[in-house]
């Protein structure tokens, strides 16, 4: 029995199914949200969320049946089975919080679709060098930070009065939302030279060191995909290998079968 219901969750027609429900059951959250649609159809949403909801526990129970100890050395299967182990808590009382958190189910979208896995393998490959750019980007933070609170501290308190204040600034500046208008042309107002500064702070933050941020994360993806294409090819060598040793094991008994009735 376990390995028919190992057959059946690796199938392509089970995977997309799984993978609609999914897509269903983030349609009907995002529904409820709606203050009037929830007042003309929420018992049918409540109702469906919670068929969707079953469906989500057979299908983990049926996948640790089917792999036993295995699934819990799988991330992504324990991905599934927190998210799922999530939506059954009691959303009242302390738990009312874990009502919103009912929409990482879309989130298993990730672990069925390999596409996806890939990406964010990608990602976490990613995290060990970008550590050394978000050390990088703290300490030009910090230095601009200080230089900016000792600078314009004293005309534009709200934005430069201290420490945390100019770092959120720049935090702001460096996402270029309302930079120029909202922060450096009132700032160049009392001090014509300020550009001086906030110039050379934009092309390290935002287009050197971000730029950088983006060539780890596409390098760490490039050889994720080379990862998985090697175990691809690898799985096919393997394969024909297989194919190769029947055939040649059959060619020596048909050898053999023709000795015999030559004699």
């Amino acid at each position: 029995m376990r390995q028919s219901i190992a057959r059946l969750v690796a199938t392509p027609a089970w995977e997309r199914v799984i993978v609609g429900i999914i897509i269903a059951n983030s349609i009907i959250l995002g529904l409820e949200t709606d203050a009037g649609i929830m007042a003309a159809y929420g018992p049918l949403l409540h109702g469906l969320d919670t068929i969707i909801l079953g469906i989500f526990v057979v299908e983990i129970v049926l996948r640790i049946i089917a792999f036993g100890p295995r699934f819990f050395r799988d991330p992504w299967s324990l991905f599934d089975f927190a998210v799922v182990v999530i939506a059954l808590i009691p959303a009242s009382g302390p738990f009312q919080v874990l009502r919103a958190l009912r929409i990482l189910r879309v989130l298993r979208l990730v672990s069925a679709m390999p596409a996806l896995r890939r990406v964010v393998g990608g990602l976490i490959a990613a995290l060990p060098g970008m550590s050394s750019i978000i050390v990088l980007m703290a300490m030009l933070f910090y230095v601009a930070a200080v230089i900016a609170t000792n600078l314009f501290s004293a005309s534009f308190p709200d934005w430069f009065g201290s420490l945390g204040a100019s770092l959120y600034t720049l935090f702001q500046v460096m996402t270029l939302e309302s930079w120029s208008m909202g922060i450096v042309r009132p700032v160049m107002e009392a001090y014509p030279l300020a550009w001086m500064f906030f110039v050379p702070f934009i092309l390290l933050s935002t287009y050197a060191v971000l730029n950088l941020f983006i060539g780890v994360i596409v390098s760490a993806m490039q050889e994720e995909t080379e990862a998985s294409a090697s175990a691809d090819r690898q799985a096919l060598h393997d394969d024909t290998a297989n194919v190769l040793t029947e055939i040649r094991a059959l060619r020596a008994e048909v050898s053999a079968l023709r000795e015999k009735l030559d004699r």
